[in-house]
């Protein structure tokens, strides 16, 4: 079902949400290393960091910047919220194609009174020596694109190990004969417009619920390489012994997070 072979009565106004989590997680030993680490994230996504990705993503989409609200945190974490507005296009400049939006290029949409925001959690675990962060972002958008355009920008602009992904259709619109369309693209999955690169880096779980226009699709990445964990250290520096202590636990960490649920002591990781 193509948008642009629909007459509709008045605007488009179905609402389509993108909500987008991202997890780095990182192996600090001492207070010293963590507090560096922690460091390390509030300067590498602090709010100016931030507000320029979600610029970049508003441009991607298309959309003009009508307001921007900032903050950087104490003693940890940001926000930023961008309110946005349709940029006038012609028709056959738009896209719902389930097909990988751009990394750094432009893609035109069409928005109105949406907005764009993200928050992040830096935090630590008391003892395991397992630091983690946490990005949340949401684009928000009314009309004809949807924000999965912007996907593949955004996961390449943090360092994702865990990414989770939930994007839902709400509202309706209305033809000229006032039947009402509760969708106005066809969608089977997220990772339908996803880049190979993504593809072949991450293992995925679809969750969709498709009577509700609901999809949901969960990331974490094949490869394991232990010195990209450490921070502070070489892994040469590294006993092998403790080499294998510290896998297991940011692997736990991992998995944790991707099935969501706690894993005790005794059960598998796979």
């Amino acid at each position: 079902m193509a948008l642009r072979k629909l007459k509709l009565h008045g605007f488009n106004n179905l609402t389509k949400t993108l909500s987008f989590n991202i997890y780095d997680i990182c192996y600090a030993a001492t207070p010293a290393q963590e507090q560096a680490y922690i460091r390390y994230i509030d300067e590498a996504y602090n709010a100016e960091r931030l507000t320029q990705i979600l610029e970049d993503v508003t441009e991607i989409i298309g959309a003009n910047v009508l307001n921007i609200a900032r903050q950087d945190y104490d003693p940890h974490g940001a926000s930023v919220t961008i309110l946005i507005s349709e940029e006038p296009v012609m028709a056959e400049q738009l896209s719902n194609t389930e097909s990988p939006g751009p990394l750094p290029e432009t893609v035109v949409g069409h928005l109105d009174k949406s907005h764009i925001t993200v928050h992040t959690y830096p935090e630590s675990h008391p003892d395991s020596g397992i630091s983690t962060f946490r990005a949340d972002i949401d684009v928000s958008t009314c009309g004809r694109i949807s924000p999965l355009k912007a996907l593949n920008y955004l996961i390449h602009s943090f360092e994702s190990d865990i990414v989770t992904m939930d994007y839902r259709v709400r509202g309706f619109t209305r033809d000229v004969q006032g039947k009402k369309h509760y969708i106005d693209h066809k969608i089977n999955s997220i990772q339908n417009y996803l880049a190979r690169d993504s593809k072949e880096r991450y293992e995925m779980i679809d969750v969709n619920v498709y009577q509700e226009n609901i999809f949901h699709t969960k990331m974490m990445l094949k490869n394991f390489d232990l010195d990209s964990y450490l921070f502070g250290v070489d892994v040469d520096d590294v006993p092998p012994k403790e080499q294998r202590t510290i896998t297991e636990k940011i692997r736990r960490e991992m998995l944790e997070i991707f099935y969501g649920r706690n894993i005790t002591r005794g059960m598998k990781l796979v």
